[in-house]
């Protein structure tokens, strides 16, 4: 008998005749294919993930600091961080938080942003005027730019602006580098800005309306 013949009666065998774990498994379960148990309720979950409401908002860190407080048994260890949200729609806000955990502190400084939001306004994707802004040691200066110059800042003005949804904007830091001081005054430089900004109004004097209003009436 050939080595070909062999094989193919072997497998017929195979197919034909049942393991002993496939014996079992069907005067268990009967014919019927094996539900997997493990995954019970994944659809569920999934479908509640999708289904919860996604936060508007974007959050970004700032800045992540270890600080101390002296107490009567010692130091207490604490983390302060900052955080900047924004819809990138002309919302943002900056919020500062406490905790003995990294998660606490920026969970409390989102809370305290999201009451502190500030609406900006935006014209052409950009700011409507020039705005300089000083708060404490930190100054800053907005001009607005036209399409396509992007963004030029750095630090966390950068941030502030395109969390506020500005594309194209021209910033200068001056003064102090502390990160939390820049974002304030960011900020504030933001608030200040307006859709249409008053104009100076000269002031004109009698004598001035006088003359105007001389040629006409002797033109009469």
């Amino acid at each position: 008998m050939s080595d070909e013949k062999k094989v193919s009666e072997q497998e017929v065998k195979e197919k034909s005749i049942p393991t002993a774990a496939q014996a079992v498994a069907s005067s268990v379960y009967g014919d019927k294919p094996k539900r997997d148990f493990r995954s019970r309720g994944r659809g569920r979950s999934d479908r509640r993930q999708k289904d919860a409401p996604r936060d508007e908002f974007e959050q970004r860190i700032l800045d992540l600091a270890r600080v101390t407080r002296v107490m009567a048994g010692g130091k207490r260890m604490n983390f302060r961080a900052c955080v900047v949200i924004g819809d990138r729609k002309g919302k943002v806000g900056i919020g500062l938080g406490k905790g003995a955990d990294v998660t606490i502190a920026v969970n409390k400084a989102v809370n305290k942003a999201k009451k502190n939001l500030i609406t900006v306004a935006i014209v052409n994707d950009t700011i409507p005027h020039e705005v300089s802004q000083k708060t404490g040691a930190a100054k800053i200066i907005l001009k607005p730019a036209g399409t396509g110059k992007g963004i030029i800042a750095g630090g966390v003005a950068r941030m502030i602006l395109e969390l506020a949804g500005i594309k194209n904007v021209t910033s200068k830091q001056l003064g102090t580098n502390n990160k939390i001081n820049n974002a304030r005054c960011a900020i504030e430089a933001l608030k200040s800005l307006r859709n249409n900004p008053t104009k100076k109004t000269k002031k004109v004097s009698v004598a001035e309306v006088k003359k105007d209003l001389e040629p006409a009436t002797s033109s009469k």
